[in-house]
């Protein structure tokens, strides 16, 4: 009787250590993914920088800090106001109101802001600003480096400056800076109140004020009395009374967005709980050895199955070709010709007479498929015969004299 022994295995923390790698992988896509959403959102839900082009108060290459530091080394007082209600409160008889294109503001609320001011200066400009105060257009002339020309004394010193778009002034409309096609600055002296336009968004910015007369021409325009009130205007602050479309959100219940998270969290844990872990996938050994008669089993059924009779007709041909080639002495990449005029002089027939079978059309039905397969058959089997005829005849017989032994009979 033989005793078994059974060896038991003691317990390893292989099985531990891996799920808990697994885990931890897991927890870093995790964060990696919650990370990356987390900062598109912060990209998607900040509200554009308010420090805009020309601000009196922005230090980047756009701002216009150092036009306002230049004129207040000038003695001018600088008060930068972002609310347009304080700007029109904070103007005087002795204020020049400076302001970019104003494109927060309505026609009513443009009109009520410059009302008490006799000196208006635009920093930039804009094809409904150019309207609405009826100054002049865009003009299409080409831009060079020009001077003044011009009547108005405060630019008498400002020298040549090269701008980036020019206006076409309307009738009773003063320009400088061009001519009557197109000029740089335009300057209105109707209804008590000196307008200015420019298009300074370029000359007047930190990066080029310093660059030709652009910094004489600011203060030309901003410099003719003590104090300067600049508005900012900003998406903050605007009298347009505007609804916003409907969106997504604002068109489904409440409830359907919460589900819709709800769903999300839902399949993230059940793909964490029944997803696949780290490591490989099969354990097998590759590669793997599939048998020839396999293959070949498997496309037989795959043929028998799609009754496709010549298919099958042509790989039982090809099969017998190749064989009856290689019993003929006929090399692998004999035609068909070829092998049926060696088979028809091997079984002494006339040639012509096995080209249809081995080259003929194929079979269209299991019946033709059959009488093809038996003809085939009988003629491998009668080169085989003949073939095996031809190797006995070769052969010497056993009851013939050799030569040594017909010579010994004669002598004796």
């Amino acid at each position: 009787m033989t005793v078994t022994e059974e060896r038991i295995t003691p317990p390893t923390t292989a099985e531990p250590t891996r799920r808990l790698r697994s885990i931890i992988g897991w927890v870093i896509v995790a964060a990696l993914v919650v990370g990356v959403a987390w900062v598109g959102l912060q990209i998607a839900a900040t509200a554009p920088s308010e420090r805009r082009s020309l601000d009196p108060e922005g230090r980047g290459d756009a701002g216009a800090l150092a036009l306002a530091e230049i004129l207040r080394d000038q003695g001018v007082e600088v008060d930068v106001y972002r609310s347009h209600v304080e700007a029109r409160d904070a103007l005087d008889e002795s204020t020049t109101l400076v302001m970019t294109n104003p494109y927060t503001l309505s026609d009513e609320g443009l009109a009520d802001l410059i009302g008490p001011a006799d000196r208006v200066v635009f920093l930039s400009v804009g094809a409904h600003l150019l309207d609405d105060l009826d100054l002049g257009a865009y003009s299409s002339a080409p831009l060079a480096e020009v001077d003044a020309q011009c009547t108005a004394g405060e630019f008498a010193e400002v020298g040549t400056i090269e701008p980036d778009r020019l206006m076409t002034p309307h009738s009773g409309v003063e320009w400088c800076f061009g001519d009557e096609e197109g000029a740089a600055v335009l300057i209105d002296d109707s209804d008590g109140r000196r307008t200015s336009i420019v298009d300074g968004s370029r000359l007047f910015s930190n990066a080029y004020l310093a660059e030709n007369g652009n910094a004489a021409l600011a203060l030309a325009l901003l410099g003719q009395t003590d104090r300067v009130v600049w508005y900012v205007p900003s998406l903050g602050d605007s009298d347009i009374e505007a609804t916003s479309p409907d969106t997504l959100g604002t068109l489904t219940p409440p409830w359907v967005t919460p589900a819709i998270i709800l769903l999300m969290l839902s399949g993230a844990a059940a793909a964490l709980w029944r997803g696949r872990r780290f490591g490989p996938l099969v354990a097998e050994t590759l590669p793997v050895t599939v048998r020839a008669s396999e293959t070949m089993h498997g496309r037989a059924r795959l043929t028998a199955k799609a009754a496709d009779a010549p298919h099958a007709a042509l790989a039982i041909r090809d099969g017998a070709q190749r064989r009856l080639a290689r019993r003929l002495g006929l090399t692998a990449r004999a035609t068909s010709d070829e092998v049926a005029d060696a088979a028809s002089d091997r079984l002494r027939i006339p040639r012509g007479t096995l080209q249809a079978l081995l080259a003929g059309p194929l079979p269209t039905d299991d019946a033709a498929l059959v009488e093809l397969a038996r003809r085939l058959a009988e003629l491998e089997e009668a080169v085989e015969k003949t073939h095996r005829t031809a190797r006995a005849t070769d052969a010497p017989s056993a009851h013939t004299p050799s030569t040594t032994e017909a010579e010994d009979t004669r002598d004796r």
